[in-house]
């Protein structure tokens, strides 16, 4: 049964952006901010940020990170003190000038990312090897002046966690680094059920004052791809301009070498174009605000009983709501089907007669009977082939998607027809990626681990070729 709502929903084949807007909008996920680029988290767009945190956060703490809270104001002074960190996000800070009437002596940035910050804050902390590492991370909310903004995947502020790691060994910051990109590969495939690709961004891409960047790409349902999350190897860049000394075990004065990494909100815009529907969302079972819901169809005796002895049952493994609105019924089928509920239970005094309940899947729409002493582990099973069944189809869209060309003729033929990664021979220069980005509004999305590096010539300029790199139009 349908409502008025699901009429609303644009069909992703038709206008995907439209889609994605009308999703957004439908499933009460969030509203516009008064500000251009920012957005105001509903109850139930902020528990679904809360479950990722959930997620990423126990991961962060098996590596003995710690969390942290640091100032979102950063005095110009600092944020100059890093020469290609700061020329990296010049064009995207938003400014203090002025409190009240008064005119401040010293421009404030509120913070586009918080490596200044913290590292000023590390060169009066750190003294001896034995105060290493330090491993912090900060769940926050960060500014940067974009000119184009979309929900989720791009806003003039938007929140995530930013780690920040300081060590004394060169190999193990670099391990942290690499440490923390399979934390974001694992729970993006195991718990997002998006399969991502991993690898290190090209130098035309690497993070402002970094020596390696690494990343972990999303194929969207349209094709384009999508930066998920980043981990960067910042080396002694920052903790040299920072001045972040500390006697080792010899008694000598060496630098030390530091790390950063962050997801955002993001993620959440690559859940959703990832795995929805003309329906609405489908959201993975482990950062669904509702894994169960459950549709009374009336309020007898018997449904009331029933319910509750599902409710017992089910809520102590899983997020169990009863819909208790006075909305039609059609109305809760659509809106539970829109929210991108896992599971829904319809309880009514038909079933109950033979002794059973009415169980759909999301992701499949069906309807199945199943009796009452079997629901528990019905439902249990379900949402196992429901993670599966949406990690798949989302496996096999990007298989789909993935192409080889080793011509610029070739690679652009494959743009301008179909949409996905194309993986092509690539020197690496900062100038030939600026000459792709220019004729085939396409950059490279990274040099991914799981595909042999062999020499060859460059797709684009010919040069001599060391890496295969993927390369794709992206959010």
């Amino acid at each position: 049964m349908a409502s008025n709502k699901m009429d609303k929903i644009t069909s992703r084949d038709v206008d995907f952006s439209q889609w994605y807007t009308d999703v957004i909008k439908n499933s009460n996920l969030i509203d516009y901010g008064p500000v251009k680029g920012t957005t105001i988290y509903k109850p139930y767009g902020f528990a679904v940020w809360e479950n990722i945190k959930g997620l990423f956060d126990l991961e962060f703490k098996k590596l003995g990170v710690d969390n942290v809270y640091f100032p979102l104001l950063i005095p110009e002074s600092l944020m100059i003190k890093e020469k290609k960190h700061v020329e990296g996000f010049a064009p995207e800070l938003w400014t203090v000038t002025q409190t009240g009437n008064t005119q401040l002596a010293e421009k404030l940035f509120i913070r586009p990312t918080s490596e200044v910050m913290i590292a000023d804050h590390w060169a009066k902390e750190i003294r001896s090897h034995r105060d290493l590492p330090l491993k912090y991370n900060q769940w926050v909310n960060v500014m940067r002046a974009e000119k184009t903004t979309r929900p989720f995947l791009r806003g003039s502020e938007f929140l995530w966690q930013e780690g920040h790691t300081v060590h004394a060994y060169e190999a193990e910051a670099k391990k942290m680094t690499k440490d923390i990109l399979d934390v974001y590969s694992k729970i993006s495939r195991e718990k997002l059920m998006i399969p991502v690709i991993t690898g290190e961004k090209t130098e035309n891409e690497r993070f402002a004052g970094a020596e390696a960047t690494y990343t972990i790409e999303a194929m969207m349902y349209d094709g384009q791809a999508l930066q998920s999350g980043t981990s960067h190897y910042l080396g002694q860049n920052f903790t040299k301009g920072f001045d972040i000394k500390f006697q080792n075990k010899s008694q000598k004065e060496e630098h030390a070498y530091s790390t950063s990494w962050g997801v955002s909100t993001r993620i959440i815009g690559a859940i959703i174009m990832s795995h929805s529907d003309d329906f609405g969302l489908v959201l993975p079972s482990a950062i669904a605000p509702i894994q169960v819901g459950i549709i009374k169809i009336k309020d007898t005796d018997e449904v009331l009983k029933a319910t509750s002895d599902i409710v017992s049952k089910l809520s102590k493994t899983l997020r169990v709501n009863i819909d208790e609105s006075d909305k039609s019924f059609g109305f809760k089928i659509s809106e539970a089907e829109i929210k991108g509920i896992p599971i829904r239970i319809e309880v009514g005094p038909r079933d109950l007669e033979n002794g059973s309940v009415t169980i759909s899947r999301r992701d499949i729409r069906n309807k199945v009977s199943v009796k009452l002493a079997d629901v528990e582990k019905y439902v249990t099973e379900q949402i196992n082939e429901y993670d599966k069944n949406i990690f798949n189809v989302a496996k096999e869209h990007l298989e789909k998607r993935i192409y080889t060309a080793d011509t610029f003729d070739e690679y652009q033929n494959i743009i301008n027809t179909k949409s996905g990664f194309v993986l092509v021979p690539f020197c690496g220069e900062v100038s030939c990626e600026e000459d792709i980005k220019k004729k085939s509004s396409t950059n490279s999305r990274c040099i991914p681990d799981d595909v042999e590096q062999v020499e060859s010539k460059c797709f684009n300029c010919g040069k001599s070729s060391k890496n295969k790199v993927y390369f794709a139009r992206a959010y």
